[in-house]
Formats: C-alpha cells, structure tokens, sequence
C-alpha cells in the first residue's frame, strides 16, 4: 500500500483519509433531502449588497471609518484617539493618526517609533466579534461604557435596595 504525503490510511480501502478539506457536495433540485423547518426568521445570504439591504439601519452604528480609529502602543498601552488630539505634541483634535508623520511622531509616554502602533477601531464600537455580538440578551451590542452603567448600576440600585431593609422592623 503506496500513501503519499498528508495521506493516510488505517487499512486498506478504496477511501483513504487525507488533511485536506473537500469542499461540501450541494444538494440538486433532483435530490430529496429531509424535511426543513419553516421558521420566520429571514434566509441567510453570502451576498454583502443583500444582507446590508434587509438589515435594519441602526443610527447608533457608524460607518467603519478609519479615520476615527484609536491607535494602542503595544510598548505602554497609551491610546491615540483622534478625537482628543494630542496638546503635548500640538497635534489639534480630528487629526486621523494615519495622516501624522511617521519620522517626527513618537508615542508621548515611552517614546516609542510609530510602527509600534496597533489599530483596536473606533470608541464607540462593541468590543467582541461581530458574528457574535447577536447573543447574549442583546448585552454584547452594547459599547463598553455602556456596559459599565449597566453592571454599576445594577451594584447601585441593589446595595440601595438591601440598605432600605434596614428601614423595616
């Protein structure tokens, strides 16, 4: 029995197994296949121009620009947000961190070269994946500052409610 490389086989049969991945066969019109579910949720589509067209428009989201992405030194963790600007280097607020110059910028607290930089997006984006921001109660939609007077909040109102115990006799 011949293998070659990134094939195997545990005994010898007309199906060897290899590490590569085979593409799904699709089902014809001509193939019966089990009953689906009918379910009032909409079809989903590959097709970026359909899902943009069937998915409501939420005001709250902002259009992926990359002007107004925050910049992180991987070095000291200081953040660039464009629209704060920098005083110290007299960089005015709304400067995009891409149109600064890459000879003369330095990171202000470590003095770090630019190219030690990472792009995390926008400040007002949820934090996570986006094919999993649709779980979790609607909670991952949710922008981290958000986030944060949602949970301290919630530690407010119950240390109030568990004070006004004291209240009772």
């Amino acid at each position: 029995m011949a293998t070659t490389a990134g094939s195997y086989s545990c005994r010898p049969c007309p199906c060897p197994v290899t590490d590569e991945i085979a593409p799904q066969e699709q089902p014809t019109a001509n193939q019966d296949t089990a009953p689906q579910a009918v379910s009032d949720a909409p079809a989903e589509t590959d097709d970026p121009a359909e899902l943009s067209a069937s998915a409501p428009a939420d005001p709250a989201e902002t259009v992926d620009d990359p002007d107004s992405h925050r910049f992180e030194c991987r070095s000291c963790g200081y953040v660039y947000d464009p629209g704060e600007g920098l005083r110290k280097l007299a960089i005015p607020a709304g400067t995009p961190f891409l149109s600064l110059d890459a000879a003369t910028f330095r990171c202000p607290v470590c003095r770090s070269k630019m190219g030690a930089f990472k792009d995390i997006g926008p400040r007002n984006k949820p934090s996570g994946f986006e094919e999993n921001l649709n779980f979790g109660l609607g909670v991952n939609r949710l922008t981290p500052g958000q986030k944060n007077v949602l949970i301290f909040g919630g530690f407010a109102l119950a240390i109030a409610f568990f004070l006004s115990l004291y209240s009772l006799r």
